[in-house]
């Protein structure tokens, strides 16, 4: 014991970097005082880390793919062996690289703190067809001509808007930047799940929903089923809705976000109209945005809880199936 204790001391005075494991989550802190946390980063339980410095009894961590890298945690929130039972996600060498059969992105965030805020992305899939007519989603004629129009899931974002990427290895957050997203791992979630998805975010066949989870969903605060669960859940509570029925009745027309968010205030609850807001392209209304509460699949719940915002498109209109509107 007393030789393992000396080997440890020489090795934080000689300054050599080290591996080591949470304990316990903790807060992964930018400054020694813990007065700031950008986006909130907490211990990943199921990783090692790379330990920079020990100063004043806090760790400098090396944490890929927090804005900076370099973040302070108290020293007993870490040992030099993983508890008991604890899976990592991947063999981690010494330059804290992940290792080829290691996908931590994939796997369960779950220390990642739950937001307090979300952004549901909805796409009115006629225009967005007709701003993106080449993309692979809308090559398939039932999204261009035939079917019942509706809006597809775009994506389920953790506010704030920096809030992005969260324990995602560099070298994914670099291909989803560069829209490689054929080169992101595939999200786990069970085949139910997947066709719940496929049905409402037609962008699967783009791999829309690998870079859906990597940059947004792991700051979701859950594994890939359940964010996806719930973003399915969410985008279905409009699509079956008089909000649907009323894009429906109104294609090729030019609408006002008050007329439209007096439908949402007698479909979701007085105020829900509030937190909806309109993006726009050409003229075409493209997207409606819905600012939620914190997680959970009850929209009405979730809207009410809501941040207020203000529309910058005020009119537009609603395309029609096809190229014309």
């Amino acid at each position: 014991m007393r030789l393992f204790l000396f080997l440890f001391a020489a090795t934080l005075m000689a300054g050599a970097n080290m591996q080591l494991y949470p304990k316990r989550s903790c807060g992964l802190y930018n400054n020694l005082k813990h007065t700031y946390n950008r986006d909130n980063l907490q211990l990943d339980m199921h990783q090692s880390y790379e330990m920079l410095k020990h100063h004043k009894g806090q760790y400098l961590l090396k944490v890929p793919g927090a804005t900076p890298p370099q973040r302070w945690v108290d020293d007993d929130c870490l040992s030099l062996r993983p508890l008991r039972g604890t899976p990592l996600y991947g063999k981690q060498n010494s330059d804290n690289k992940v290792a080829k059969n290691a996908e931590p992105q994939s796997k369960p965030q779950l220390q990642q703190a739950v937001p307090q805020s979300n952004l549901l992305a909805l796409s009115w899939q006629n225009a967005f067809c007709q701003t993106h007519r080449y993309r692979k989603e809308c090559k398939r004629s039932q999204h261009l001509f035939g079917g019942k129009s509706n809006f597809t899931l775009h994506g389920l974002w953790p506010q704030p808007k920096n809030r992005v990427y969260c324990g995602v290895d560099r070298r994914f957050v670099t291909a989803d930047r560069y829209k490689h997203w054929n080169k992101l791992p595939e999200p786990k979630m069970t085949p139910q799940t997947k066709a719940a998805l496929e049905e409402v975010m037609p962008g699967v066949s783009g791999n829309l929903h690998r870079h859906e989870w990597i940059k947004h969903g792991t700051c979701y605060g859950t594994d890939a089923e359940h964010y996806f669960q719930d973003a399915v859940a969410l985008a279905k509570s409009v699509r079956q809705s008089a909000v649907a029925d009323f894009f429906r009745k109104n294609e090729g027309k030019r609408i006002g976000i008050e007329r439209l968010r007096r439908v949402f205030d007698q479909t979701f609850g007085s105020g829900s109209g509030k937190r909806v807001e309109m993006r726009c392209k050409g003229g075409l209304i493209t997207e409606l945005w819905l600012h939620l509460g914190s997680g959970g699949s009850n929209l009405s719940k979730a809207l009410l809880a809501g941040t207020l915002v203000h529309s910058r498109c005020r009119y537009g209109i609603v395309g029609r199936a096809g190229y014309g509107r």
